[in-house]
């Protein structure tokens, strides 16, 4: 017998082990969402790619990622774990070799595409396979092995990328970035089909997938991102007019489901909403991830464009983040049953103080080495991540129903989807416009930058405000009035 119940030792290990193989599958497609971003200058160099083709190689990705999500979990809800994952897995290393084989620019936005889409049917069932496979307060170390991939594999994506060009060479190492998934997904693929759960005994299987709610939710997706990954390329402001149509197509969206849900099962069922600690997490991590995701756009942009360090430095000076957000994110995971959303908010503010410091450090040193004198207040910062996702991710799905467990990860991370693309299209846009007003790349990071802080402290006012409440209500359903 084991520590965590009346499990065999034989099933206790092979969930493990069926984690583990979701974690590796997991880290890989999260790690495509920042791994491209140094390659952009060989990949124009290889393939003569305009900058709309560019475009298109890195939020071309983050748009059909969270366009299947939902869907996708949903769809392992109802038929199972395996199958959809070992799909999406196998889909996600034939695109990646794809991508690698690319000879055009027009061949390479298709296999990102289509790549997007793999890893978007594989990550809810991850997330809903730890809702299965574990129970109670027992998921607390999973969730925190998932928050320590999602973080790690973020932040550690332009180093690797920056290594694998090194090796390759400014001409083809580009193509490595895409072939490093190919013998990971072959073995993912096999483990996963021998591990991953099928449809669990006794669940019924669904008869439909709500095919009206798919369309609305993938119209509404499309609609609020599209605007937001060409705001670049598409230079008339009408193209804002998709903002208001989407948010009025997920509102269609949402009386839809209310309306499905009288007779079937739905797409996603409205009534998670009425969970605090699911309603007040999704927020969380939608302005974190907001925040979170475009420092690490605009710093890399900066130290390589604006201060001409190469792919492989510009890896190395996120390193720090990285190494912190992977030390805390463990501890976190073993820690938040017992500090819930409190837990949540101090990372939070080590966070914003941690980005303080690093616009301290670079106004009061600018002729000093960046990688070097940012490292520290990156690490702080790094430290405070590793709290703030994944105790997050474990308080906001604990109280889901397991029957729903995919489909309200994959809501919670389209949340996240959209908070990355509209964070980066809003801090960008001040990168930008500051870089045309002055021609100066500190000042436009510096400005950048505080856009960026100020948005991760939207999250914090929200993890205080489901604090608040929960101290008000000790007895209103939540998972973080400790």
């Amino acid at each position: 017998m084991t520590g965590t119940g009346t499990r065999p030792d034989g099933a206790d290990r092979r969930r493990w082990q069926a984690l583990g193989v979701g974690l590796v599958a997991a880290f890989m497609t999260l790690l495509d969402v920042s791994i491209v971003n140094v390659a952009v200058p060989s990949i124009d160099r290889a393939l003569g790619a305009t900058t709309s083709d560019l475009q298109w190689v890195l939020s071309g990705y983050a748009l059909t990622f969270g366009l299947v999500l939902v869907p996708a979990g949903r769809f392992g809800d109802l038929r199972g774990r395996r199958g959809a994952f070992v799909c999406g897995v196998a889909l996600f290393t034939v695109t990646s070799a794809l991508a690698g084989l690319a000879r055009s620019p027009e061949w390479l936005v298709a296999a990102r595409l289509l790549q997007g889409a793999a890893a978007g049917v594989v990550n809810p069932q991850v997330t809903g396979m730890i809702q299965e496979l574990f129970r109670g307060p027992e998921r607390a170390r999973p969730f925190g092995l998932l928050g320590a991939t999602i973080g790690v594999s973020t932040a550690v994506g332009p180093l690797l990328g920056g290594m694998l060009i090194a090796l390759g060479g400014e001409q083809q190492g580009w193509r490595w970035v895409f072939f490093v998934n190919v013998p990971v997904g072959v073995v993912a693929v096999l483990l996963g089909w021998r591990l991953v759960p099928g449809r669990p005994a006794g669940r019924p299987e669904g008869r439909g997938l709500d095919p009206v709610g798919v369309g609305l939710l993938g119209l509404g997706v499309v609609a609020l991102l599209l605007p937001l990954v060409q705001r670049e390329q598409w230079q008339s402001p009408a193209k804002w007019l998709l903002v208001p149509l989407g948010l009025a197509t997920l509102v269609a969206f949402g009386f839809w489901e209310r309306h499905y849900a009288r007779t079937r099962s739905p797409l996603f069922d409205l009534r998670l909403l009425r969970i605090r600690s699911y309603l007040l997490g999704a927020l969380i991590a939608l302005a974190y991830f907001g925040g979170f995701t475009a420092v690490f756009f605009i710093f890399t942009l900066y130290l390589q464009n604006g201060l001409g360090y190469s792919a492989l430095v510009a890896g190395l000076a996120i390193t720090p983040f990285a190494l912190g957000s992977a030390v805390t994110s463990a501890l976190g995971g073993r820690i938040v049953n017992r500090r819930g959303r409190p837990l949540v908010a101090v990372g939070l503010v080590v966070v914003v103080l941690g980005l303080g410091a690093v616009l301290g450090l670079s106004r009061l040193a600018p002729d000093a080495p960046v990688p070097l004198v940012l490292a520290a207040p990156l690490l702080v910062a790094g430290l405070g991540s590793g709290l703030v996702i994944s105790p997050n991710q474990t308080l906001t799905l604990a109280r889901v129903p397991v029957p729903q467990a995919g489909s309200g990860a994959g809501m919670l991370q389209t949340g996240q989807r959209i908070g990355s693309a509209t964070g980066i299209a809003a801090v960008g846009t001040v990168l930008f416009g500051n870089l045309a007003a002055t021609g100066d790349w500190t000042t436009a990071f510096r400005h950048a930058l505080l856009l960026a802080t100020g948005i991760i402290a939207v999250a914090l006012v929200a993890a205080l405000l489901d604090i608040r409440v929960a101290r008000a209500h000790p007895s209103a359903s939540g998972d973080s009035g400790r």
